[in-house]
């Protein structure tokens, strides 16, 4: 009875080499990932801060611009521009002037720091303040994802409260 031939042998690596190769790069690529490789490191934190207050900041400045304009509707957006006034302390409470300042704002958050001009109507105010809410929470809510632990959820709950914010103002409620 003749025996089986043995098995070839490859003449490279093993598919199991190769995968375990494979695992163990990825895994040292992601632990050694630094703040400027565009990673979700400390400066990309800070950009997403900076950014997030700069749009707080032009918010504010639309609130501002609508109640200067129609000051019947204080008792309306005033809790909710005390709101806007909070986030973006939240945003900016640790860093440095010079770091909420620097030109690292989004070309979407530079257009809007330019406040567009107050509407002629309250109704219509009322409708461009829902709107700016409404797509800067939007905003926000894709950006957590690029940041990691407590900023992440500090712009999540502020997405949220953004999107409330919307509601209120379409919906004639207030807080």
């Amino acid at each position: 009875m003749p025996y089986p031939s043995p098995p070839r042998t490859p003449s490279g690596p093993r598919r199991r080499t190769l995968l375990a190769s494979a695992a163990g790069a990825a895994l040292l690529a992601g632990c050694t990932a630094g703040a400027d490789s565009g990673g979700t490191g400390p400066s990309a934190t800070v950009r997403a801060r900076a950014r997030a207050a700069e749009d707080s900041r032009a918010l504010l400045a639309r609130y501002d611009a609508v109640l200067a304009a129609f000051p019947g509707l204080t008792p309306r957006l005033h809790p909710l521009r005390t709101e806007v006034a909070a986030h973006l302390a939240a945003f900016t409470q640790g860093t440095t002037p010079t770091a909420t300042a620097s030109g690292s704002a989004s070309p979407a958050s530079a257009a809007s720091s330019t406040p567009s001009p107050v509407p002629a109507t309250e109704k219509d105010a009322l409708a461009s303040l829902a709107a700016a809410e409404r797509t800067l929470a939007d905003r926000r809510a894709r950006e957590l994802l690029d940041v990691p632990g407590e900023p992440a959820r500090l712009l999540a709950s502020v997405a949220a409260a953004g999107a409330a914010h919307a509601y209120l103002l379409t919906t004639g409620g207030t807080k």
